[in-house]
Parts: structure tokens; sequence; C-alpha cells
């Protein structure tokens, strides 16, 4: 393939690299940084080219960024060897931010960037780094619409399930935002109803497979079962992340006039997993590993001690992960 822009990436967390190694994957040259370069040198060997700052990846025209919260964001575009921190010399044209954070430090961003003359696009993101190795991942756009049609093509490599582009300004974000507070409130229910099946009788395997074949059925509840099944796990998504964005979403609400009770609710069951996490022998550890462990702290309150069923459960991501 042809690539018609220079491109630059930051970011090679559980998304960033899998998300990453798809441009490369589809013949894109890019640049990467990552604050622990030991992460993405496995990507040199598919044609990636490591460097040392931000600020080196200046003289793209195109880069994009996956990271943790808005203030290592801010960290990557204006601190110390920033993207854009230097007051002479090239600058992307365009940025794009596929992370999840909040729409005022997003708004903050944004007008800095504009004062700099970069185009600053938000594309969030939907899926966990298996869906993005299986080709299932999604995206919401939000910025100028003609900043959206350059980078379209390259998000497309990425987000191969579709994206969406939703208007200016900060619409994404709230999309997402109103994504992951579904997220929240479906995890914390599968939990509560694979625990009342269990209670009664029910293996978790036979309850889930049930689940997965019946309308209420999705890619979702799909992908989750064989971690509920067999208390497997391996982090995705870790409990603090989700409680930021259940924080989040109900900070728009406030703010929008927006009663939301559930999510409230789902809030506060979370919290009683992060206070639960307390009775681990390494609570700060337990609260890294993903966050349908909450199943656990369900099973708690229900007086249940969980065991793994040994049950293999097909998530739907096997064919290209």
């Amino acid at each position: 393939m042809t690539t018609t822009h220079s491109l630059g990436w930051i970011g090679m967390g559980r998304m960033g690299y899998p998300m990453a190694e798809r441009l490369l994957k589809a013949g894109h040259k890019v640049s990467i940084f990552n604050r622990t370069r030991a992460k993405a040198e496995p990507l040199a060997a598919k044609g990636g080219v490591i460097v040392d700052h931000p600020s080196d990846l200046a003289a793209c025209e195109i880069v994009f960024t996956m990271v943790s919260t808005g203030k290592d964001l801010e960290q990557v575009y204006f601190g110390d060897n920033g993207l854009v921190a230097s007051s002479s010399g090239p600058r992307p044209k365009f940025l794009v931010d596929c992370s999840s954070i909040g729409i005022e430090q997003s708004e903050a961003i944004a007008a800095r960037l504009k004062q700099l003359g970069c185009e600053f696009v938000r594309a969030p993101v939907s899926g966990n780094g298996k869906c993005v190795k299986a080709g299932k991942l999604s995206s919401v756009v939000s910025g100028s619409k003609a900043a959206f049609d350059v980078i379209a093509p390259y998000l497309a490599k990425i987000a191969v399930s579709g994206v969406s582009y939703v208007g200016e300004g900060e619409l994404a974000r709230i999309c997402k935002i109103a994504h992951n507070v579904f997220l929240g409130v479906v995890i914390q229910n599968l939990a509560e109803i694979t625990i009342l099946a269990q209670k009664a009788g029910v293996p978790r395997h036979a309850f889930l497979n049930f689940m997965n074949a019946s309308v209420m059925g999705s890619t979702f509840t799909k992908y989750k079962s064989n971690a509920l099944v067999n208390l497997d796990w391996t982090t995705t998504f870790t409990p603090p992340l989700l409680r930021k964005d259940l924080d989040l979403g109900l900070s728009a609400a406030r703010q929008l006039d927006v009663a939301m009770p559930v999510t409230a609710a789902t809030r506060e069951a979370l919290q009683s997993h992060v206070g639960a996490a307390s009775l681990q022998s390494d609570p700060a550890g337990y609260l890294e590993k993903d966050f349908a462990a909450l199943l656990e702290t369900v099973a708690l309150a229900a007086g249940l001690k969980l065991q793994p069923e040994n049950v293999p459960m097909p998530t739907g991501l096997e064919t290209e992960g």
C-alpha cells in the first residue's frame, strides 16, 4: 500500500500496540513512541520506527495517541519533549486521539492545539486488544469533517468493524463515555444474574450458553463468558479505569440534567469491588486484573466461593485472534 501521509503513534498499551500493528500490517510506515521503549521494540521487526521522545514525531503529518488519561495526553503533547511543545519547527497537521478522556480535558487540549494550528480529531474506540486483533474494533469520531475525511482511511484499517463520524467538537467523547457506562452496567448485571443462576443450582457455563444463544446475547456477553466461567481475569480493562468512566458519565449527566439511577447504582457496586480488593493478598495487583473479576465480589455478597468450571467457552474472537 502507498502511504500518502507520514504517520506517528504514541502509546503501546494493551490497545495501542495492536492498533499500531494493524497500520504496519496494512503497509503503512509508522514511527512510534512509548514511555517504556521496550514495549514498542517488537514492532521494529514489523517495520515500525521507534523514537525516543514524542517530539521526534513532530514532522509526521498525522499522529495517533492511545494513552490512559487526559493528564497523560497533555504530557505527551505539551510536556518535556512533547509532540507540540517546541516553539518552532514542524508540527503534525492532524492529531488523532483514540483515548477515553474527559470532555473538559479534551476541550482544553483542543483549544491549545487550535492556537498551534493543529487539527484535533477525537476518535475513541469500542473493544479491547483481542477485538483489535480479531478485526472487531469500532470507532466513533468527532472534529472537523475535513479532518475526518483525511484520517478516515487510516482509522478504517484499525477499527475494522466500523468508523462512525458523529459531528464537531467533543461529541465522540460523550458517545464513548455513554458506551463505557453501558459496559459497566452490563458487566455488573451479567455478574449478578450469573451468580443468581449459580446459587439456584445452574452451572455458570450452562447459564451463559443459554444467554449467549438468546435474544439478549451479544458480542460482549459471548467474549466475557470464558472469563466468568473459568475465572480467567486476564486484563482487558481494569476496574479503576471503568470507575473513572462511570464517574465521567455521571458528571456529564449532572451537567446535562439527565437522571441516571442505574449508572449511579453500578458505580457504587464497582466501589464495593474496589473495597473487597482489600481482602486479597495483593489489593493493588488484584485491581489491575480484568473488570470481569467483579463476579467474585457479587459472589462474596451472595455467600459463594467461586471455583473455575474448566469448561472452555467460545469467545467469538477466535477466527483472527
